[in-house]
């Protein structure tokens, strides 16, 4: 039991800090999620409290989190299971994700997205979301659509390109800030649970933005009502705060895929707005996160390395992060 004990010990001291933090993360987010979901069986006030996933995509996501750290575990130096580990934060986030809706509403149900509305309110004399109803077109709609799912692809193509060219130093220094922004914007949704504009103040709006639209803004709208209307994931705008580092890195890393990527990265920002998804205090949130990852990344893996190197596992793992 005890060389068991020591043998598993080693293994987590071997992860990198996104995979051990992730992995906590995910356990605290799975345990509360159940809890959830069982307490609704038993209160029949809280039928509704539980996402429409159920118990059956925490099942998966458990498997599927499993799977990862068992293969990880007897095949840690096979090349394809290399690739994907180093890809594979992306997945944890999006598993996160997908299974932070019943935590956020069960241990935190106290919104505040009417305060972020009023926020914006005395900060422009208006709501920003109304005011741009101004610029209606179907095809600006459709832009601003693109631009606005553009954040599912941009970050994986600037760590591609870093990948693809061999830079792995600079490769890993961009997945690990990005994971670190996403798991403060994750720890946002929860201590500040908000709604998006079109949930809140849908009573304000006078156009249908959506209304001669193409398959484009379609797609997005089908995206988006993927999730339920109760879903608190605006407070700080992620979409804002990860394209923000992507550009921050882009300039620091290739700055012809800065440049490229611009025109796009400031047609998302603000169709945040313009398709109602985000109040502007969201933004400058997600501003926020930006610098704080920038801030914490480096010391966080300095620490991390520091601890493995302690317990001679650094060796065997690359160094990152000199600055």
């Amino acid at each position: 039991m005890t060389k068991q004990f020591d043998t598993t010990r080693t293994f987590l001291r071997s992860l990198r800090f996104e995979e051990l933090f992730g992995l906590g993360f995910l356990f605290i987010i799975l345990l509360v999620a159940i809890y959830a979901k069982l307490y609704s069986f038993i209160d029949e006030a809280h039928q509704s409290a539980p996402s429409e996933g159920g118990l059956w995509q925490i099942g998966y996501t458990i498997m599927l989190v499993a799977g990862f750290y068992w293969l990880l575990w007897i095949r840690p130096d096979n090349k394809i299971l290399q690739l994907i580990r180093d890809y594979a934060p992306f997945l944890f986030v999006l598993a996160i994700y997908m299974n932070l809706y019943d935590m956020i509403y069960f241990i935190n149900p106290n919104d505040i997205h009417y305060n972020l509305a009023a926020f914006d309110e005395r900060l422009f004399g208006m709501q920003p979301t109304v005011w741009a109803e101004q610029f209606y077109h179907p095809r600006l709609t459709d832009w601003f659509s693109f631009a606005y799912m553009s954040y599912y692809w941009i970050t994986l193509l600037l760590i591609t390109w870093l990948y693809l060219k061999k830079r792995y130093h600079e490769f890993r220094v961009v997945m690990f800030t990005m994971m670190i922004a996403y798991y403060i914007g994750f720890l946002g949704y929860i201590l500040f649970p908000a709604a998006s504009p079109y949930v809140v103040i849908y009573d304000h709006y006078k156009i249908d933005i959506w209304e001669g639209t193409s398959f484009i803004s379609e797609w997005v709208q089908a995206l988006v009502s993927l999730s339920p209307d109760r879903v608190r994931d605006a407070f700080p705008s992620m979409h804002n705060a990860i394209t923000f580092l992507t550009m921050l890195m882009a300039w620091r890393y290739n700055k012809i895929i800065f440049w490229t990527l611009l025109p796009l990265a400031v047609s998302l920002v603000l169709a945040t707005v313009y398709l109602r998804y985000h109040f502007v205090v969201d933004i400058i949130a997600g501003v926020g996160v930006m610098f704080l990852a920038v801030h914490l990344s480096p010391r966080l893996e300095s620490w991390w390395q520091e601890q493995q190197r302690n317990q001679g596992i650094i060796s065997k793992l690359e160094e990152i992060f000199p600055f």
